[in-house]
């Protein structure tokens, strides 16, 4: 599917649904990750800008099987001065079942949410179990949310974390496309207080573990 065709989908969207709704168009045809965002409609929603990096959802479309990607409709997400979005994410598909562009659509229910009792049905969301995902702007900080939330998994500080725990942790790192970043490992093995061997030694355990 044409990026122009997809671009006139995102404007109408946008027009429809007013200011409070971001649509995103990330390219995934390119090999550069850390520069997706092709098109953006009321980017002031996020502060995001075209030739911005990834978000989550691009991560996980670059690692994972696309057979096993499914679209998400109606789920929370936060922007990082801390507003509220119900979120819309939808994968195009090319040849072989292949991603090549994520469409989201971000609606900021920050307001309507301190009347939610009124407008109960508007705002409705699939049930969530954990707190809104943040929404990032680059690779750095989106590295930075993907550490976190290998920490809260194991729920102790990395200095305390046994080896086998560690492992855990960089699988957790791995499975979620951290490594796709450029320069990560770097980050990554200082975080957890190991050497770059360590750390590639510890997804290879993984890799055989898997197998």
């Amino acid at each position: 599917m044409e990026l122009n065709y997809l671009k006139q989908i995102a404007h109408g969207i946008a027009q429809q649904f007013g200011q409070n709704c971001e649509v995103v168009i990330h390219d995934l045809t390119t090999e550069d990750l850390e520069n997706t965002v092709a098109y953006i409609e009321n980017g002031h929603v996020t502060n995001r800008h075209i030739g911005d990096g990834p978000s989550h959802v691009v991560l996980e479309a670059s690692k994972k099987d696309p057979a096993k990607l499914k679209d998400r409709y109606g789920y929370l997400t936060r922007t990082q001065d801390g507003r509220i979005l119900k979120s819309s994410t939808i994968y195009i598909r090319g040849d072989s079942n292949k991603i090549q562009y994520i469409i989201s659509i971000n609606y900021d229910i920050t307001g309507l949410l301190a009347v939610e009792g009124a407008i109960k049905t508007l705002i409705s969301t699939e049930p969530e179990e954990k707190a809104p995902e943040r929404i990032t702007q680059n690779v750095n900080d989106l590295l930075d949310d993907l550490i976190e939330e290998s920490v809260a998994l194991i729920g102790k500080p990395a200095a305390l974390m046994s080896k086998e725990e560690k492992v855990t942790a960089i699988q957790f790192l791995n499975d979620a496309g951290a490594f796709l970043i450029t320069k990560s490992g770097d980050k990554v093995s200082k975080f957890f207080g190991i050497s770059k061997y360590t750390l590639y030694s510890y997804i290879d355990v993984n890799k055989t573990n898997n197998k």
